[in-house]
Parts: structure tokens; C-alpha cells; sequence
């Protein structure tokens, strides 16, 4: 077991409707490299995750969005889902904590639909972007880049576009985390 994210604090912003594994299976990768994680929602108590074509087990919220503040964080994760990026990306907390990470240089993962809050907070303009396939032409409409790859990384953008892309996103994400901060775009 690696702890070379030992110290690092990452965000997880979800609410009901996540997709179960990619906040599971992410966390889990963060948590066995070092990084302490923190589930934050719109509400105190439990969010149910949606599994694949039904819901799923819920999970525990460490914090509401108004109990924590960005600059107290390493990194973001989005976790997708149709209904978690829907919900909050009409969510002015979320987009002003997605923001003042963004314009921090702070490493943050999106998978599957997690790219909508990106386009919401208004930073994926100008970025070269993966996200599941229904998506691309909000992206493109947004001024993002689209691509059809399993993981992108755009300067501590971490993106991929479902759940076997796991993997390669959870490495990716580790890797920026490891990295810091980044320069700021825009």
C-alpha cells in the first residue's frame, strides 16, 4: 500500500443518484494511497448511489457544502451518475466550490455525466475533455475540447467517461493529486 498522498485532503461533492463505483472504487484508490477523503452533499445523512440500472447502497456525508470551505482541500472528485451531476450543477454552493477549486490550480476528477457541473461553473471553456458519449456536444457547446478516450488529463483535469474507466482514471487522478497544484487556465 502506497501513502504517497499522505497529508492531502480530496473533496467529494455527490448527491442521491451518484453512480455507486465511481465514488466507491476512486475513494477506496485515494484512501489506500494516503489521502483522507470527505463525502460532502447538499444535506447532512446519507445519499443513496445508483447501481448500474437501479439504486444502490447509500453512504455516509462527512459534510455539508456549508460546513467546509475549498481552500481547506488537495482535490475535487465528481463522481457522475445521471442524476448526482444534475442536481448538482444547479446548486450555487457546488458551483462556487468547483470555481475557487478551479482557480486554486487544484486537481479535479470528473467521470460519466460529472463534466456537466464543470460546465455549469464555467470551467471547461478552453479544455480538452472526455465524459460519457451523450455529453460531448454540451462540452462542445461549452467551448470544451472533446475526446473519446478512456482518461484525459488538461492541466489537473482529470476526466474519463464511465465506469470501466476506473482504473485509468483513479491512476490519473493520484498522479495529479501527487502533483499539486497546478497552473491556472483562463
Amino acid at each position: 500500500m502506497s501513502h504517497h498522498l499522505k497529508g492531502k485532503r480530496v473533496a467529494i461533492i455527490a448527491t442521491h443518484g451518484f453512480e455507486q463505483s465511481e465514488l466507491e472504487e476512486p475513494k477506496a484508490a485515494l484512501e489506500q494511497a494516503g489521502a483522507k477523503t470527505h463525502v460532502i452533499s447538499l444535506k447532512a445523512g446519507t445519499i443513496r448511489g445508483w447501481k448500474e440500472q437501479d439504486w444502490g447502497s447509500e453512504i455516509a456525508v462527512d459534510y455539508t457544502l456549508e460546513q467546509v470551505n475549498p481552500a481547506d482541500y488537495d482535490g475535487l472528485l465528481l463522481p457522475g451518475g445521471v442524476m448526482n451531476p444534475d442536481k448538482l450543477r444547479r446548486e450555487t454552493s457546488v458551483l462556487n466550490f468547483v470555481r475557487a477549486m478551479a482557480e486554486a490550480g487544484k486537481p479535479i476528477a470528473a467521470i460519466c455525466h460529472g463534466p456537466w457541473t464543470l460546465i455549469d461553473a464555467g470551467i471547461a471553456k478552453g479544455r480538452m475533455l472526455t465524459s460519457y458519449p451523450t455529453l460531448q456536444n454540451d462540452l462542445k457547446n461549452a467551448g470544451a475540447e472533446w475526446v473519446d478516450r478512456e482518461v484525459v488529463v488538461d492541466n489537473g483535469l482529470v476526466t474519463s467517461r464511465n465506469p470501466q474507466d476506473i482504473p485509468a482514471f483513479n491512476r490519473k487522478f493520484i498522479e495529479e493529486l501527487g502533483e499539486g497544484l497546478h497552473k491556472q487556465v483562463g
